[in-house]
């Protein structure tokens, strides 16, 4: 598999993206939403196969205390081939020297993320734009 890997925005296809995180799946993102994400987002890691777009994640760094790494996204064709694991890495990669580098799982994924070295925050808490469907999800408890 012959992949191509990018970190500008320069001439990406946002309806692209957005169908990507609904293909993987993430959710439904805007491409005016996704634009601001990126656009926002200090480190950004895009793959592309034959020119389409397969992969994808982000983080929010401010440089020198905290990266946050988000929105790592595979199309169901590239998941379970180790992809997701080098645009995690890359973006860990990335992330070093700052403080600390949190990171946003889909609830069940942490086994995932604890072979990169993250570790379960007890102190992190969050408030949703939909707080009832985040319960529901299992992304936060009433505790």
């Amino acid at each position: 598999m012959s992949l191509v890997w990018s970190s500008s925005i320069d001439n990406l296809d946002w309806a692209e993206l957005a169908a990507l995180y609904r293909a993987a799946p993430l959710g439904n993102k805007t491409p005016e939403g996704l634009r601001t994400a990126f656009t926002n987002s200090m480190f950004k890691c895009f793959v592309y196969q034959d020119g389409k777009l397969v992969g994808v994640g982000r983080a929010l760094a401010d440089g020198v205390d905290c990266s946050y790494i988000c929105d790592v996204a595979l199309l169901p064709s590239h998941q379970g081939m180790g992809l997701g694991k080098q645009i995690v890495a890359k973006l860990v990669s990335l992330s070093s020297g700052h403080k600390k580098i949190i990171l946003y799982a889909v609830p069940g994924k942490e086994p995932f993320y604890k072979k990169f070295g993250f570790k379960r925050m007890s102190s992190a808490m969050a408030i949703f734009e939909n707080q009832g469907d985040a319960l529901e999800r299992g992304y936060v408890n009433e505790t």
